[in-house]
């Protein structure tokens, strides 16, 4: 019989011990070959990468595009006069005696040139009347209702009848020259009556004063035609001294006046001469521009005269500059005398020298006579 001391004992335990632990880790190992258990593996954690963001696409901004710049062509004449003095209608040299019924003849020269432009205005000096009842005074004019067409067939939208003549017939003459106007579709402007024409979208407003001592009314017509839209605002003024060449200093005080206080261009009458162009603040003043067909004298003793057109230049319904130009004229086709058919002046010749020395202007200038107007 075996005998086991007790040392032994205890040694052989401690191996079986041993042994049932290394076999144990050793199961355990094989078991998952390769594999390591979740509680001895420590996880780092991964970053995942941050992601580049993209670029924010700005949208293109659409271009705003540069508002269009409309140009309104407006031409200018002196005093016509449609008729003739009171009791000289019979006479061989009258403007009735050589018009007649031919109302295409006083523009005739004229009409391929007022024909292509935006609007004409003039100064009409007279009546269109049947009254036997004049002022007594040295001059009265005229002419028989159907001169309205005169006015028609020479391309002529509107005149100015604040002048001295207006009243030759009383108030039934101006009564009777205003209502055939009307009836011609030809607009007119006096004192507090003023006058709009609209063409491819734009306002022309325009008024016409007499000898105006008080600028008051004027610049009662100048808001007044703003606030209805106008653009262009036009200003006829009837003044100065006859036979002229010059203005006056109230002529032109008044003028500056007026201008400063916000119209467009200034027109003259009355002088029965041509007198100077003046450029003021950018702006242009027309002193006067004379007579043009011109049925109160028979006999004319200065035919120079013209034609000024103006184009104006608008964007954004406010006008920002414009051209000038001057086409010199003849009253008369003959003279001395009166044929009451004004004729262009040939280029360089005499007459056409001296209407530019009167109004103190130049080939230059009509080639280069562009303005802006300065910042208000």
């Amino acid at each position: 019989m075996l005998r086991v001391t007790r040392p032994a004992l205890l040694l052989l335990s401690l191996l079986v011990l041993t042994g049932c632990a290394f076999s144990t880790a050793s199961r355990s190992t094989a078991s998952s070959p390769g594999r390591p258990e979740v509680s001895d593996v420590v996880v780092t954690p991964t970053n995942s990468p941050t992601p580049t963001p993209l670029p924010t696409l700005s949208p293109t901004p659409t271009p705003t595009p540069t508002p269009a710049v409309k140009k309104i062509l407006v031409s200018f004449t002196g005093d016509c006069t449609l008729g003739q003095n009171t009791g000289t209608g019979g006479n061989q040299n009258s403007f009735q005696s050589v018009v007649g019924t031919d109302y295409a003849y006083p523009f005739k020269n004229a009409v391929d040139i007022l024909s292509k432009d935006n609007m004409t205005l003039v100064n009409f000096e007279g009546t269109l009347t049947d009254s036997n009842s004049p002022r007594d005074k040295e001059f009265t004019f005229k002419g028989p209702f159907e001169y309205v067409n005169i006015l028609k067939e020479g391309s002529v939208e509107a005149v100015n009848l604040a002048n001295n003549h207006s009243f030759d017939f009383w108030q039934k003459g101006l009564d009777d020259t205003e209502a055939t106007l009307d009836s011609a579709g030809i607009l007119w402007s006096i004192d507090s009556h003023y006058a709009i024409f609209e063409t491819d979208g734009v306002k022309i407003g325009m008024a016409g004063f007499v000898f105006p001592y008080d600028l008051a009314p004027i610049y009662k017509a100048i808001d007044s035609l703003r606030e209805q839209g106008c653009q262009i605002v036009i200003i006829s003024v009837h003044a100065g001294i006859e036979r002229m060449y010059e203005p006056e200093e109230s002529q032109v005080k008044m003028a500056h006046a007026i201008l400063d206080y916000g119209a467009d261009i200034y027109v003259g009458h009355h002088p029965h001469r041509l007198q100077p162009i003046e450029l003021y603040n950018g702006k242009y003043i027309l002193y006067s521009l004379s007579n043009f067909t011109f049925g109160g004298q028979p006999n004319l003793t200065d035919k120079d005269t013209a034609i000024v057109q103006c184009t104006f230049s608008l964007q954004e319904n406010q006008v920002i500059g414009y051209d000038l130009n001057v086409i010199p004229f003849s009253m008369t086709t003959t003279f001395p005398g009166n044929d009451y058919c004004p004729i262009p002046y040939e280029k360089g010749s005499e007459g056409y020298q001296s209407v530019m020395d009167k109004l103190h202007w130049s080939d230059a200038l009509n080639d280069d006579a562009s303005v802006a107007y300065p910042d208000e």
